[in-house]
């Protein structure tokens, strides 16, 4: 679906070019390409392979094929069959160009994933992951490891705040307003008596504070041991650091990686890091509840401040640059990540009242 949503990304303005969906597969390749289009095409079609092929390799947590060969052929060519189909589909869309290159190598990713899995297996690296997850978190992690998984991507979209994931207040608000627009439903808005004022320096600390802890305290309530939860709240931050950074050279250039590094955000990274790992001693369910308080906080903070003028500017280079094949599906995360990460937290405690 990630696939499909970025292949076929914005969606608009369908149309038959009088020429047939395939017709791509014949046609010369393309006299300019970008490095760029090379990794991104290799690139998004790996995952895709490594899964497949993993998952005719491993049935049941054991393997189930008596032939890697037979896991990477079948993966590859799956993938290949959904490339095709999105190359055609793309004939139909006036944004995006259908191109044989593209296709070719969409299946040689998906071919790099599947015997990147197939050779893991053959090593024994997948039992000895699984060995790994059950030292190191609980039975019941699969939910707090997927979202952990996507925060790093949720923080590749830029931020007017640096880890402010969920601002979402003022862009649904005129998304509302456009939808109600001619309509006597418009009036039930809510109308503010006073625009939204830019966060203050120790407001935006303890954003980009609550933005670090975050992830932590996720962490924190699926990982058994103390130790283990130091570790990890290190790996987080220094992760979320890591990412903020590429999103920033991907913005405005690998000179200006560690431009939004300012003084207020330092410190924030500073008492996210050690309400972290003050945190380390309290129980799981604990940690569930403080996360829970941290969301809604961090949410509260975050969406009663505008996007500034400079940071609209910089989304261009995304929504209308060279980021535009994925720039929806990054934004998307960014937007729907606390709030799923919310809801998680939500149905686990829930959970166990029921079962105490």
């Amino acid at each position: 679906m990630l696939i499909v949503y970025a292949s076929l990304y914005p969606f608009t303005g369908w149309r038959d070019q009088g020429i047939a969906p395939w017709a791509f597969v014949s046609s010369p390749w393309p006299k300019y390409w970008t490095a760029f289009d090379v990794v991104a095409n290799l690139l998004g079609y790996a995952p895709l392979g490594f899964l497949l092929a993993l998952s005719f390799l491993r049935k049941g947590g054991k393997p189930a094929m008596p032939s890697n060969w037979s896991a990477i052929t079948i993966a590859t060519a799956a993938a290949g069959l959904l490339s095709f189909s999105m190359e055609s589909l793309q004939s139909y869309l006036p944004a995006r160009v259908p191109s044989n290159v593209d296709f070719a190598l969409n299946t040689l990713g998906a071919l790099a994933g599947a015997v990147s899995a197939g050779g893991l297996e053959l090593a024994g690296a997948i039992d000895r992951w699984s060995r790994f997850r059950l030292r190191w978190f609980v039975a019941e992690a699969r939910g707090a490891l997927v979202l952990l998984a996507l925060w790093p991507f949720a923080l590749l979209f830029p931020a007017s705040v640096p880890l402010g994931l969920g601002q979402v207040f003022e862009r649904l608000e005129s998304a509302l307003a456009d939808w109600l627009l001619d309509t006597p439903f418009l009036e039930w808005l809510p109308v503010r008596d006073i625009e939204l004022q830019p966060l203050m320096p120790g407001t935006e600390m303890l954003c980009v504070a609550f933005g670090a802890l975050i992830p932590c305290l996720l962490g924190f309530s699926v990982i058994r041991s103390l130790g283990r939860r130091a570790v990890f709240a290190v790996i987080a931050v220094a992760v979320g650091i890591s990412a903020t950074a590429l999103s920033a050279a991907l913005s405005w250039g690998p000179g200006h990686a560690w431009a939004w590094l300012s003084q207020p955000v330092q410190l924030g990274l500073a008492v996210g890091l050690g309400l972290a790992l003050a945190s380390l001693p309290l129980p799981r369910r604990g940690c569930a509840a403080v996360l829970l308080l941290a969301l809604v906080v961090h949410l509260s903070m975050l969406n009663q401040a505008p996007a500034s003028a400079y940071f609209a500017q910089t989304l261009q280079t995304w929504e209308q640059g060279r980021f535009i094949r994925f720039n929806g599906l990054v934004q998307w995360l960014g937007w729907l990540w606390p709030y799923a990460a919310l809801v998680y937290v939500l149905v686990r405690v829930s959970a166990r009242e029921r079962q105490a």
